[in-house]
């Protein structure tokens, strides 16, 4: 059994050393701005999260967490990338697609889901503004405006939302203020690139006040098809968030509403873009061309949601919240599946080996009501209890513009809960929480149309339902005032699933829930005088019935199982520098190592035959077929790193210049549940640069550069026919402007 062993690449140490360099040049620079004023206090900035629901300090909370927030925030999302983005930028978080803007799957510590169905389910919640969001095409709201990003790791399952056992990615808007003011921002860059957003928030009168926020992000068609001479990878992304708020004595209630509407084109597919044998892109590869045959190529996403977040204090009791949400969007996306044209012969460039076109239009519904009680503090003891209810409506088709299908599908979901977390400060060192949650799902799928060579008699309905109690218990102990060490314990549930694709032979199937274990420990305090700020951790986990998806390959068509576990081990870390009142630093990095340990099940490798498996198979029905035991995850990087640094040269006029560095790294993934040559994705390093002038009244002007190395790597692939690929984003660059008010 072979297995995939992943290396920082030497090449990394470049890239490092770019950052490495800054902060030398910065360094070097503290002598000449020494008699200018200082920007910052020398101290690193506290950070404060709401990962238990709390506002709480981070090295006091029991999770490992990281949070975004300023200019790092800013700097990654200045050149008009959607919530891709946020992927290597903290401890063990992946986040890739297929369908481009509108379909983000996201991984924390190996954890996630690969399958590009409308109905799939996802073990990492994206938590938008206390709101739990399900269906994947609503997590791909565009992040602006924000307060911060919080990435929460293991599972959560006690306090948010549904199906968190990996993870929780928590997204925060910046509230309405009773101070005038805000913001704009517009940059410019290669491409066609254009990314403006901005802000204004004041009083309102009688207690209210509003936000209204903004963003319009766009680039030009770019890559040509060569088949037809039309130009594709455009699109116009734009939203609007609106929010008042209410602040009386003892009520506080949020109204917010916001839209969306995209516009462009959907991930490209490159057929035969890889060499067999290799992971090499195939000769003549360019990423500027493709050569597409199918009839349509386009998408289009319109969104808009709501939500109504009340809370009443009742003194010296505590206070009730109550989030009431409701989300809704409808996406039509088509494109050309085998990502080449029939006639070339594969593996040769372009090369396919039959035609696929398909696309249809998804429209998720969802509905969430949550209650929620905190307490005050009583004496030692505090805690929160809750209720939660989710029900969603999904319906999707599937057309096949080349076979004349026309697949309908209809899901109904529902989930409830009860939950309850407790706090016990049991000395002055030493604090314990634990929590429990009951949760119960349902869920009912119905097929019917015109199906291509249907698996099943049409129409079909499939049900599944199943319940669990998950929980956590931690503990916090103060070692000195700079220095916390914690210990959790959790288990984390996902509900059963469907998966109703019936085209080619397929048929639904179903797979029960999902659950994990997992335990860490770690330190987090500050040193130096609170120079430095760090968060060190370790982890195990092991999920038993493990939900895989196998897509694609000689079956050409997909199967939901349970594989018997997985488990994964690694140790995160997160560190901040402030050396001088100018320079920042940061770093993260995180280790994980996932295997699937299930010595009976196999799947079936690519149809092409082209690809080189490096497990042990074998042959039935003419179908060659894989075991999986001991493989890593699939889209789960062993490594991954982010390094910033900043520094700031203040003028004694009050103006300032300023300088940013980042690099990000991932290091080599698989794409599917066995391992093959051509679909392992190479290490991938991104490296940013941010530099520019702040005048004294407080306007920005900068330029930019993402992925100044220009590196392009596959990202994911198609194996049912070819050797097919999606790759990176190429190097952007431009000015762009900024203004606070």
């Amino acid at each position: 059994m072979h297995q995939s062993k992943s290396r920082a690449p030497r090449h990394l140490a470049a890239h490092l050393g770019g950052v490495s360099l800054l902060a030398l040049c910065a360094l070097a620079g503290t002598a000449q701005a020494a008699d200018a004023p200082a920007v910052e206090n020398t101290a690193v900035t506290e950070v404060v999260v709401t990962a238990s629901r709390r506002l709480e300090k981070a090295m006091d909370v029991p999770v490992a967490v990281t949070s975004l927030s300023g200019t790092k925030l800013d700097v990654i999302n200045s050149s008009g990338l959607d919530i891709r983005v946020l992927a290597s930028r903290t401890p063990s978080l992946n986040v890739e697609s297929s369908f481009g803007r509108t379909f983000p799957r996201f991984y924390i510590r190996g954890l996630g889901n690969t399958d590009f169905d409308p109905n799939a389910a996802q073990p990492v919640s994206v938590v938008y503004d206390d709101v739990a969001l399900e269906n994947p095409m609503l997590k791909s709201f565009p992040i602006f405006d924000l307060a911060n990003v919080e990435v929460l790791r293991g599972p959560q399952g006690t306090l948010f939302g549904r199906n968190t056992p990996s993870g929780v990615v928590k997204l925060s808007s910046a509230k309405p203020s009773e101070v005038f003011g805000g913001y704009y921002s517009v940059a410019a860059g290669n491409l066609g690139t254009v990314n403006a957003e901005g802000a204004v928030t004041g009083a309102l009168g009688g207690n209210w006040s509003g936000r209204l926020s903004g963003i319009i992000q766009r680039r030009n068609d770019w890559v040509e098809n060569l088949y037809d001479g039309e130009k594709l990878e455009g699109y116009e992304d734009r939203a609007v968030r609106g929010q008042l708020l209410y602040k009386g004595n003892k009520l506080e209630a949020l109204i917010s509403a916001h839209a969306r509407y995209l516009d462009g084109t959907p991930r490209l597919f490159r057929a035969s873009a890889i060499k067999p044998g290799t992971n090499e892109f195939n000769d003549g590869f360019d990423i500027e061309k493709v050569m597409l045959d199918g009839p349509i190529i386009s998408q289009k996403l319109k969104a808009r949601g709501a939500n109504l977040k009340l809370s009443y204090t009742f003194e010296g009791l505590g206070t009730l919240h109550s989030i009431t949400a409701y989300e809704w969007a409808e996406t039509e996306s088509s494109g050309d599946i085998d990502g080449g044209v029939s006639t070339i012969v594969a593996p040769t460039l372009y090369g396919t080996f039959f035609p696929v076109g398909t696309g249809g239009t998804t429209t998720p519904e969802e509905w969430s009501q949550e209650l929620r009680f905190e307490t005050e503090q009583f004496g030692q003891w505090r805690g929160q209890v809750g209720l939660y209810y989710f029900d969603q409506t999904l319906k999707y088709n599937e057309l096949d513009y080349i076979n004349n299908g026309d697949v309908r599908h209809k899901n109904y979901g529902s989930s409830f809960a009860v939950f309850g977390s407790a706090e016990y400060k049991a000395t002055d060192a030493l604090t314990l929480r634990a929590g429990l949650r009951y949760t119960s799902d349902k869920k009912k799928d119905l097929v019917w149309g015109r199906a291509v060579f249907p698996g099943v008699t049409l129409p079909v309905s499939t049900k599944v339902d199943g319940d669990n109690v998950s929980g956590d218990i931690s503990a916090t102990y103060v070692i000195t005032p700079n220095l916390n060490w914690y210990a959790r314990l959790a288990t984390g549930y996902l509900a059963p699933a469907i998966q109703d694709r019936v085209n080619f032979g397929g048929a639904p199937t179903t797979a029960g829930e999902q659950t994990t274990t997992s335990g860490e420990t770690g330190f987090k305090g500050v040193a130096f005088d609170r120079k430095v700020r760090f968060d060190i951790g370790a982890y195990y986990f092991k999920t038993k019935d493990l939900q895989i998806t196998a897509v694609g390959g000689a079956v050409n068509t997909a199967k939901l199982i349970n594989a018997e576990e997985a488990v994964g081990y690694g140790l995160e870390t997160d560190v901040s520098v402030r050396p001088t009142d100018n320079l920042m630093l940061t770093a993260s990095a995180s280790y994980n190592h996932t295997e699937i340990q299930d010595a009976v099940t196999a799947v079936a490798t690519c149809g092409s035959g082209l690809c080189t498996p490096l497990d042990r198979t074998y042959v039935s029905g003419g179908t060659r077929y894989a075991y999986i035991d001991g493989n890593p995850l699939p889209q789960a990087p062993e490594w991954v790193a982010n390094v910033t640094a900043q520094y700031v040269w203040p003028q004694p006029s009050g103006a300032k210049f300023f300088v940013y560095g980042d690099v990000a790294y991932r290091s080599e993934i698989n794409f599917f549940l066995y391992e093959a040559t051509e679909f392992t994705g190479k290490a991938f390093v991104q490296t940013g640069l941010r530099g520019g002038y702040v005048t004294k009244d407080g306007m920005e002007i900068a330029a930019y550069v993402r992925n100044l190395g220009d590196e392009i790597v596959s990202e994911s692939g198609i194996d049912f026919n070819n050797l097919t690929v999606m790759v990176s984003e190429p190097r952007t660059f431009g000015i762009g402007i900024k203004k606070s008010f």
